[in-house]
Parts: C-alpha cells; structure tokens; sequence
C-alpha cells in the first residue's frame, strides 16, 4: 500500500533523510518512531505530496507521488501534528466544506459526514464551534477531516501530542477502530502508546531507517533493518540476551562456536577470569530459545557450563539500542 524507495531529502546543506526504503501493507497499523528531529514529518510530507523528495521513488496503493499526486491525495487522509481547523466553524460545516475539498460527490457528503462524525465519536459535538472544543475534541474534529473521503490509507502526525491520559486513551482505541477497515501510519516519539496501538514499528534516526520490529502484546518479537546490507533486508532482532560463564578453552574458540549456533545473531565478550574462563552475552531472536541449543554445543567441545541465565530486552533498551 505504501512503498518508499532510496528517499533522500536536502534542505540546503542539511540532509534531512538519508536514502531510506520501507514498505506498509495494506490493513496494517504502523508506528513511524524516532527521536524528535529524526525525519519522521519530513517523511510524512513527502508521502502526503506536500513536498518532494531530493532523490527516490514512493508509491501509494500504486500511484507515484511524484507523477500522479492527484490520484494519491484521493487515496490518503493526513492529519498533520498541527491540526488544520477553522476554530470559528461549527463541527458539522467545517467537515462539510472539507468534503467539497475532496471532491466528495454532493449526493454523498451527507452520508459520509455522518460515518466520520460517528467514527470519531463527534455525534454530541456535531453542532459545537470548534473552538470551544478541548483539545482532545479538535484532534477527533482532525481525524474526521482526514476520514472525509474515505480514504485507503491514514498517515497522522503525532496524533496524541499534547493531550491528556484520557484523550490520549481515546484517541488510541479511535486509531485502532479505525485501522479494521484501513492501513494507517502513525508518527510519534512516546514507545508506551506505539507499542499499545501498533503490531509493527518503523524506527528512524538521524534521517536513516534503523528498525523494522513486529509487536506481539507490546513485545519485540521479529526482524530489524540492517543498514549494512540494506534498509529493506530483514534480520531478527536481537531482543534478548543469554548471558554465560564457560570454561575449559580460550575465549575466542568459544566465541567461536556460539557464533555458529542457530538463532544467535551476536557474541559479546564480557570479561576473562582466567585463560580459560570467561563471560559472553548472547544476543538472539526472541522467537526462538536458544538455550539447549547453546549448552549442547558447550557439552560437546567438553567444555564446562558455570553459569547461564536470560534477559529480555525491553522495547525501550531495543528503541535507544536503534537511535544512539
């Protein structure tokens, strides 16, 4: 449904974005994440047509933004972080007017106005100027804006910025109602409310895809983006740690052999107690438990096991861990 390839963005000499590649399928909820500055809105606008790109291709639902932005924009519903309202309109006729903005046909604006305003849970406010709305409200006006016409595709911008808990718990459950029936990518540098809404995270850092993580129930559980091949090439994720203390040969020839167990993407040496003792932590996929695997490969060499214990990396060390 979207598809970015090699995106470089330059403003003067500052380069925003560094020649990144990833894609959303369709139905899929997204969380874009990234410390601020990172190039999540630069990218944002870029797949919304708001800008172009320096360099590289981007498609939505097959359309390229470049050359067929007017088929694009039809496609997608954007609600950038500063949400674009005319605060003297009542709730009713600014979506109204929005809808003639996207060509939405006169004899269907009634019916999607309604499905917007009850998608949003804006039924009771309908007839309320918007500017006496609280925040939470005018981000709900936002979103009915960007639903008007029934787009494929959602791409909202700090969707909770500035609101409280209970709006931020709102707008939440909203986005995912609201994910059932769409592919929606969302922005936002707060992990707790990435991980409660999305199944998938995009990272970013300093203008270059870092990341490309699979949540199941908040936790990490697949692939990472590996620049050193490509922004595109899966690899599992080194989301859990096997910490171990072995004897009975040198520390390289039992990095050696750990290297080569299956599942076990990294061997860290720790520290060397003697010439033949030492300590290495073992980073591997958390799909897969690599522990018998491990022991078996320690026994066979007749090496000894001292000691050997596991410790999942939380999805904030995995975020710093892709945004040094």
């Amino acid at each position: 449904m979207i598809e970015v390839q090699n995106i470089t963005k330059n403003y003067g000499p500052f380069q925003a974005l560094k020649d990144i590649s990833f894609q959303v399928d369709k139905g899929q909820i997204v969380g874009f994440l990234g410390p601020n500055g990172a190039g999540k809105t630069t990218t944002m606008r870029i797949l919304t047509c708001f800008m172009p790109a320096s360099r590289g291709r981007v498609t939505v639902a097959g359309y390229d933004v470049f050359k067929e932005s007017r088929e694009v924009r039809k496609r997608i519903g954007y609600l950038p972080e500063n949400v674009p309202l005319y605060p003297e309109m009542t709730v009713t006729k600014y979506l109204t007017y929005m809808a003639k903005i996207r060509s939405v046909p006169r004899s269907n604006i009634k019916g999607q106005l309604d499905t917007a305003i009850e998608a949003c849970g804006l039924t009771e406010r309908r007839h309320q100027i918007i500017g006496q709305l609280s925040r939470g409200f005018r981000q709900r006006v936002g979103l009915a804006q960007a639903l008007i016409h029934e787009p494929d595709v959602l791409i909202l911008d700090e969707p909770t910025s500035g609101l409280d808990p209970r709006q931020i718990v709102e707008i939440r459950e909203l986005i995912k109602a609201l994910g059932k029936e769409r592919t929606i990518l969302f922005s936002t540098h707060i992990l707790p409310e990435a991980s409660l809404t999305c199944e998938r995270l995009i990272i970013i850092s300093r203008g270059k895809i870092t990341g490309d993580v699979l949540l199941k129930e908040g936790r990490a559980v697949a692939r990472q983006s590996d620049e050193s091949t490509s922004n595109t090439e899966d690899l599992p994720i080194a989301a859990s740690i096997l910490s171990l203390e072995v004897a009975g040969a040198p520390a390289d020839d039992i990095s050696a052999a750990l290297h080569d167990v299956p599942n076990v993407i990294q061997v860290e040496q720790i520290d060397t107690d003697t010439d033949d003792t030492a300590t290495f932590h073992l980073h591997y996929t958390l799909a897969a438990d690599v522990r018998s695997e491990v022991a078996a490969t320690i026994v066979k060499r007749g090496w000894q096991l001292l000691e050997m214990h596991t410790t999942e990396m939380s999805l904030e060390e995995l975020f710093l861990s892709l945004t040094v």
